[in-house]
């Protein structure tokens, strides 16, 4: 069954997992497909807001009838507990995901997690570096809009990610690598904004000077990826 190109991606992303959380499943298209094509024993799938957890649960009624998904009402892992072996959060703020996470009562690192956040990539790359986790795959992918996805789980001996840079802290590792047609795309939609701004004659002079970094930085990504 096809989702559509993001939630195709993300599916894509998974792996098997006797148990998995869906946390702000949203429509609980991703819950389904783990179910559906045996990749899971059993799901988790929770969301803040009533109307859109009773969306997931009608779609998955018959998953929950048979005892193999629950559904929790509730913010972060609030309700779902750490015994989960694969955790996805999507289309949440980074400072968001990074407030799930680093919850005091509930947070905790996930052995392995599809992460995709809609801002604040940043944020929450250097957090997960910063608190135990491991990256395998941190890219931008596009559907209408450009997306950052960050796969990976809890760090141990076997699986350690070396040190970020800031660059790759604020542009993605993968992406300046590989350099993906859409993390390209969006650097020069950036860039060309930029330009715009940089044409407005009543623009003050700190914007500009602040303006003009953004741009640099952003071409120096593009330059190092080539690289």
């Amino acid at each position: 069954m096809a989702y559509g190109k993001r939630i195709d991606t993300l599916c894509s992303l998974l792996e098997r997992a006797e148990v998995f959380a869906d946390i702000g499943c949203d429509h609980g298209y991703c819950t389904e497909y783990m179910l559906r094509n045996g990749l899971c024993d059993r799901a988790i799938f929770s969301d803040i807001s009533k109307g859109s957890l009773a969306k997931a649960e009608k779609l998955l009624a018959q998953f929950v009838k048979a005892g193999r998904a629950t559904s929790v009402l509730g913010d972060g892992f609030f309700g779902v507990g750490k015994e989960v072996d694969e955790v996805l959060i999507a289309g949440m703020g980074g400072a968001e995901i990074v407030s799930i996470l680093s919850d005091t009562k509930t947070g905790f690192i996930p052995k392995r997690f599809v992460f995709q956040p809609m801002h604040d990539s940043e944020k929450l790359r250097r957090y997960l570096l910063e608190n135990g986790a491991y990256i395998e795959r941190d890219f931008t992918f596009e559907d209408g809009k450009f997306y950052d996805v960050i796969v990976g789980g809890r760090a141990d001996a076997t699986r350690q990610t070396a040190a970020y840079t800031d660059d790759e802290y604020e542009f993605g590792r993968e992406n300046l690598a590989a350099l993906p047609q859409a993390f390209v795309k969006r650097t020069e939609k950036q860039i060309a904004n930029i330009d715009k701004y940089l044409a407005v004659s009543a623009l003050g002079e700190n914007s500009r000077v602040e303006l003009n970094e953004r741009k640099k930085r952003l071409q120096g990504a593009l330059r190092r990826a080539v690289k």
